[in-house]
């Protein structure tokens, strides 16, 4: 018989450093999302366990454990029955980060162009997205901008979508993952929002219980990203790199750099109309980050699902897939399957509604030299294109244009962003904002590449923790 297993002696073990078994895990997330049971932790016990985490870390093992336990904390989407290669993307949040609007109907028309003769896609992309927080963006606001798309389909419904189009994008359901919204509300009052362990457990947790084979992560570096240095963004991609492997997911991390919005535009709409803009041939020359970002994390998406013999021939195919107006055409299978309305994409400009618009101009001649990412991230929030707590709503219309790139060489008086709000008074203290932030200078600066480099899994392999 086994011996019981206590709240209070788990707490006491990782207080003092000592590794907590896959056992102690699983009935410790029980008792966060069952707090009837007996014996389940309260409030404080559950603060006091993320706290001894933040302060003593966790072994690459029970950090295995903890992911697993809150993956199969609830409901799970069973992607098995569509007896084909399951792939995703997450990124960790930037500003005009938009790369899930291309990705899914790319990968998407690469699956349904190798369908089976039963009809099944090669491959499918079942997105599971969230919304924007703090000065980051979401995917499911921006999807939300058109008009009649349903972010909230059942699993069921998901599961046909992926069946008929290849790919679908939703919001996470009230009961998949319920462990990770518990232990995250915790986590933003009791200060353990940057504990490493804890941010790969939450993400983790949500993208394995989609039943993916492969995973692509972009982690962002730089002003505009959570994890501000290299070294930081470099220590996350490994330990998710590593968890999603020891549960049997092939998953490859991508540093890249976020000092500036990546693309043309940042906020909800606008962001759509870019995407549809490139997916249609109109190619602006200030989208060449969004689009080389957006063939890297697509190259190592199709190379996972045996799709492309490596990363670098995934691009050629992705770019080939995106010119070919076959991305486009399963984006449009996409949106009316989610009940969106596909004629707002003929002319995707003239649906941009904004109440009030500024432009800021360049105060010197020289070369647009830096910005603080984060800032500007914070600007298009306040303009009303973002949310500063969850459940608050945002503008479809509010966000920026750029008009410049981080050392390309302006003159006085040349617009560097234009600000859209529906709100005239909403404008004043976004675009002072920006005006502080932006740096002109006369030596060009140095730069940093947007790809910084490709994290794998090195390690012997381990035992899948699959169920």
């Amino acid at each position: 018989m086994s011996k019981p297993i206590h709240v209070l002696d788990i707490l006491q073990q990782k207080r003092d450093g000592l590794a907590l078994s896959g056992e102690q895990m699983e009935s410790f997330i029980r008792g966060v999302t069952q707090r009837d049971l007996p014996g389940a932790p309260t409030d404080a016990q559950i603060a006091a366990f993320l706290m001894a985490v933040f302060l003593r870390g966790l072994t690459p093992q029970e950090l295995a454990s903890l992911t697993n336990a809150m993956r199969f904390s609830g409901e799970t989407f069973d992607a098995s029955p569509l007896r084909t290669f399951a792939v995703d993307k997450h990124s960790t949040g930037g500003v005009g980060d938009k790369t899930s609007l291309l990705l899914a109907p790319i990968l998407a028309a690469a699956g349904l162009a190798e369908c089976t003769p039963e009809g099944v896609p090669g491959l499918c992309v079942p997105m599971i997205s969230g919304r924007s927080l703090g000065h980051t963006g979401g995917t499911l606001d921006k999807l939300e901008t058109i008009p009649g798309f349903n972010t909230q389909l059942s699993l069921a419904e998901f599961t046909a979508t992926l069946r008929r189009c290849g790919a679908a994008l939703i919001g996470q359901t009230p009961t998949l993952v319920p462990a990770d919204r518990i232990l995250y509300a915790m986590r933003d009052h009791i200060g353990t929002i940057e504990s490493p362990n804890l941010i790969t457990a939450s993400i983790m947790s949500k993208k394995l219980a989609e039943s993916l084979n492969g995973l692509v992560l972009d982690v962002k570096t730089g002003s505009g990203a959570f994890m501000r240095t290299d070294q930081e963004a470099r220590h996350l991609a490994e330990l998710m790199v590593q968890t999603g492997t020891l549960a049997g997911t092939r998953t490859v991390a991508v540093l890249t750099t976020m000092h500036q919005p990546l693309g043309r535009f940042a906020g909800n709409w606008v962001e759509v109309w870019e995407c549809v803009d490139l997916m249609q041939h109109h190619e602006h020359p200030l989208s060449a980050d969004l689009l080389h970002l957006t063939h890297t994390l697509a190259g190592w998406m199709l190379h996972l699902a045996g799709k492309a013999e490596d990363a670098q021939a995934g691009y050629l195919r992705s770019q080939q897939i995106l010119r070919s107006g076959a991305a486009y055409q399963a984006w449009l299978r996409i949106v009316a399957a989610q009940g969106g309305d596909t004629s707002v994409f003929t002319t995707p400009a003239s649906f941009h509604r904004p109440a009030a618009s500024r432009v800021i101009a360049a105060d010197a001649a020289g070369y647009l030299a830096s910005m603080d990412c984060t800032q500007v991230g914070w600007a298009v929030q306040r303009l009303g294109a973002g949310r500063a707590r969850p459940g608050d709503p945002v503008s479809a219309h509010a966000g920026i244009e750029c008009h410049a790139k981080l050392g390309q060489v302006v003159q006085r008086g040349q617009p560097l962003f234009t600000l859209f709000s529906e709100d005239a008074r909403l404008l004043d203290e976004p675009a002072d904002m920006l005006r502080q932030t932006l740096q002109i200078t006369e030596a060009a600066p140095d730069l940093p590449p947007l790809i910084r480099e490709v994290v794998q899994y090195a390690s012997p392999a381990a035992a899948p923790l699959d169920r």
